[in-house]
């Protein structure tokens, strides 16, 4: 397997807000490994999912039937269905991070972001930063943990329906 370049890591993580931003969540969720993450803390310098309350943290099986539920006809709260778009800034790729490990096929891209969830009249806008934890596989990237965070992450807020 060759080197993956930083172009290749900044396009992956442009590549997958377009994804979201489509609705290809099928598309999207073959870009976790089986054992990934989605985390969305619930405060500011959270540092383990496990051990405090979080807005999400799920694996691959509950994004499995979150995607599952966005795609089914009888999904109320999605008739007619949200939409998305992100504004991502560059993403920069963390070389100081401990779990950066090239030779070993780790990467970690960090991205700020402005996100906007509308359906019918309703419009809400996030703003924040993805950290993605990236491994190198036979057939390109894979997600083994993204984390989002909210900049009002422990206010108030509606319900989030689609992913960030």
């Amino acid at each position: 397997m060759s080197a993956i370049t930083d172009q290749q890591l900044v396009d992956f993580v442009y590549a997958e807000a377009r994804m979201l931003d489509e609705q290809q969540f099928e598309a999207w969720l073959e870009l976790f490994t089986e054992d990934g993450y989605y985390w969305m803390p619930l405060a500011h310098g959270q540092t383990d999912p496990r051990l405090h309350a979080s807005l999400l943290y799920e694996d691959k099986l509950l994004l499995r039937v979150r995607v599952e539920r966005l795609a089914g006809q009888r999904t109320f709260s999605q008739q007619p269905k949200s939409r998305s778009h992100h504004l991502l800034a560059r993403p920069e790729i963390e070389t100081g991070h401990e779990w950066h490990a090239p030779d070993r096929g780790q990467y970690v891209v960090r991205t700020a972001f402005h996100y906007v969830e509308a359906r019918q009249d309703q419009q809400t806008l996030f703003a924040g930063w993805s950290v993605h934890q990236l491994i190198a596989a036979e057939d390109g990237l894979r997600i083994k943990q993204k984390r989002v965070d909210l900049v009002n992450c422990d206010s108030a807020m509606r319900s989030i329906q689609l992913l960030m």
